[in-house]
């Protein structure tokens, strides 16, 4: 791989294996191997086309043009972690999310469950490589409220 690949590149086709992976405690070095390449360059397109992405699924997530989306009653899921969970939000569009709106430190205090656990811990080990204009994706955020 370091013959074909930058270090860089090297880093990303790591991050997105493990960012693409069910659960990146239990990724096997067989699974790397098989659908490493595959998972790599799903994960490239994805971060080519993130701005695109992440207003498309913002349309899902601001239905009632409020934050109603992310509101914990009791100690339900919010909608928007219902939303990554049935796959029609993606880990990137969560993350850039709370970068804006910073709800997981309220959610690790509230939701106490083991679905809630490994999502927080998934946002906090991808949000280092996710690169984003922070004032960018917060005006696309109030265009839908």
């Amino acid at each position: 791989m370091s013959r074909t690949k930058t270090e860089e590149e090297i880093k990303n086709f790591f991050v997105a294996n493990f960012a693409l992976s069910p659960d990146p405690q239990t990724l096997w070095i067989g699974e790397i191997i098989k659908n490493g390449e595959s998972n790599y360059l799903k994960w490239k397109k994805r971060i080519e086309s993130l701005t695109y992405m992440f207003k498309d699924q913002c349309d899902i997530i601001f239905t009632d043009s409020d934050l109603s989306s992310f509101e914990v009653k009791g100690s339900r899921h919010p909608k928007i972690v219902k939303l990554y969970l049935s796959d029609k939000v993606s880990l990137e569009t969560l993350i850039i999310l709370d970068k804006i709106l910073h709800f997981t430190k309220i959610y690790d205090k509230k939701l106490i469950d083991p679905i809630w656990e490994f999502t927080s811990m998934k946002i906090k080990k991808y949000s280092p490589f996710i690169y984003i204009d922070v004032k960018k994706y917060k005006s696309i955020v109030k265009e839908f409220m």
